[in-house]
């Protein structure tokens, strides 16, 4: 199935689909999806595993509804089988409480340390905002971060997504109220 023929992004919900994106490997393979469809096989070289291994977190994905037989295929005297994500994405529910933490955890397990001699992109930065303000600030974020995607499936048609020194980069994008206590005005002693 074509990348814009896919439904919508699944909205996690059940303990099933949380379990299994909680675990790393399950995850690394749903990110190696997000790609293209692809067979156990292919996905074993990618990772330097056993198909077999990955064919049990394959089975747990497809059993949570996130990964669908996407084709059959018939190759010298067998059956080739290639495992597509069931939509764009993901996304949560709207209130849902783990949803931060699990996006956050998940973008730690993806971290690789820096490499001597590049730069390091992650920073932490606070903001004085009002509610209005943060909305304002979330739906720019957004915005920019879908432009970004936008840029990055148009370079990948282009091919520059194939290039030998195209490297896949996390974004995680959240604008979250921090624990931060204001200071009272200073009484100048």
């Amino acid at each position: 199935m074509a990348e814009d023929d896919r439904p919508p992004p699944l909205v996690i919900q059940s303990p099933a689909q949380f379990k299994a994106l909680g675990h790393p490997l399950r995850h690394r393979l749903v990110n190696m999806l997000r790609q293209r469809p692809a067979t156990l096989r292919q996905l074993a070289e990618a990772l330097g595993m056993a198909k077999g291994t990955l064919g049990y977190h394959v089975r747990v994905l497809r059993e949570a509804g996130l990964v669908e037989l996407a084709e059959s295929r018939q190759v010298r005297g067998g059956t080739e089988q290639y495992f597509g994500l069931v939509s764009r994405g993901f996304a949560f529910q709207e209130g849902e409480t783990m949803a931060a933490g699990f996006l956050y955890n998940s973008a730690l397990a993806e971290m690789r340390p820096v490499p001597p001699g590049q730069p390091e992109h992650t920073e932490l930065r606070h903001l004085w905002l009002t509610p209005e303000q943060a909305a304002l600030v979330a739906d720019r974020l957004r915005e920019h971060a879908a432009e970004l995607q936008t840029a990055g499936v148009r370079a990948a048609q282009l091919g520059a997504g194939e290039s030998p020194t195209a490297e896949a980069y996390g974004l995680l994008v959240s604008l979250f109220p921090a624990d931060i206590p204001r200071l009272g005005p200073d009484d100048g002693g």
